[in-house]
């Protein structure tokens, strides 16, 4: 297994910490850089290089500073949707994958992805929350990573509107019942500054981080 030494993020000039090859996206150097702050963000199916990322300026969502807006709390009382936790990771994943996003021609979340991040998962460190309709259809999802005890979303979906945000909120409330105060959005997106999402330097947020790894949260 290969094994990459990650640079400290606060000596790294810019958004990338390091590139390395494809093959190198294993789970004991995915375990390893979430810990420090660091995710990877594949730009293209077709490269062989492998950026990994601590952006300079970091997105995170304070539960305290949550903002839940009239009409989705609306869609909350409305919907008929059940949530589950880590129920069907790999149906979640691929969904995401799968999933058409504006300004964006192709999927980051590539098969190297998939299988790093599903082995991830299965040794417990990757999780996903699922919403299913009244027929038991998956028609939402989010996943991402614990990093310590600091949950780090990757992705989300939906087949049904809100029903990714829904997860959210349903994960939320889940991460407050294990004593999280707070997660890491990464990048800002206009759905997560609607929800109180704030942008925070590299710096404090890498002290926000450690600081939280240290109160040794169980989180799932």
């Amino acid at each position: 297994m290969k094994t990459i030494e990650f640079p400290d993020p606060n000596s790294c000039y810019g958004d990338i910490v390091c590139v390395t090859e494809k093959n190198y996206l294993n789970t004991e150097n995915l375990i390893r850089a979430y810990k420090q702050g660091i995710f990877p963000w594949p730009t293209s199916r077709y490269s062989k290089l492998l950026p990994w990322f601590c952006p300079e300026m970091r997105a995170v969502l304070e539960f305290d500073e949550l903002h839940i807006p009239r009409s989705l709390r609306k869609a909350a009382k409305k919907a008929n949707f059940t949530f589950t936790i880590d129920r069907a990771f790999d149906r979640v994943i691929n969904c995401c994958a799968k999933i058409k996003r504006k300004g964006q021609r192709e999927t980051w979340i590539i098969k190297e992805v998939i299988e790093s991040y599903t082995e991830l998962h299965r040794l417990g460190y990757a999780h996903s929350v699922e919403v299913w309709d009244d027929n038991g259809t998956l028609v939402g999802g989010l996943y991402g990573v614990d990093a310590g005890g600091v949950f780090s979303g990757e992705s989300m979906f939906h087949q049904v509107t809100d029903a990714s945000k829904l997860a959210l909120l349903f994960l939320i409330d889940h991460l407050r019942s294990k004593g999280a105060t707070w997660i890491d959005v990464q990048t800002m997106s206009l759905h997560f500054e609607i929800l109180g999402a704030k942008e925070i330097s590299r710096e404090e947020f890498l002290e926000k981080l450690k600081a939280t790894q240290k109160l040794n949260l169980k989180l799932f």
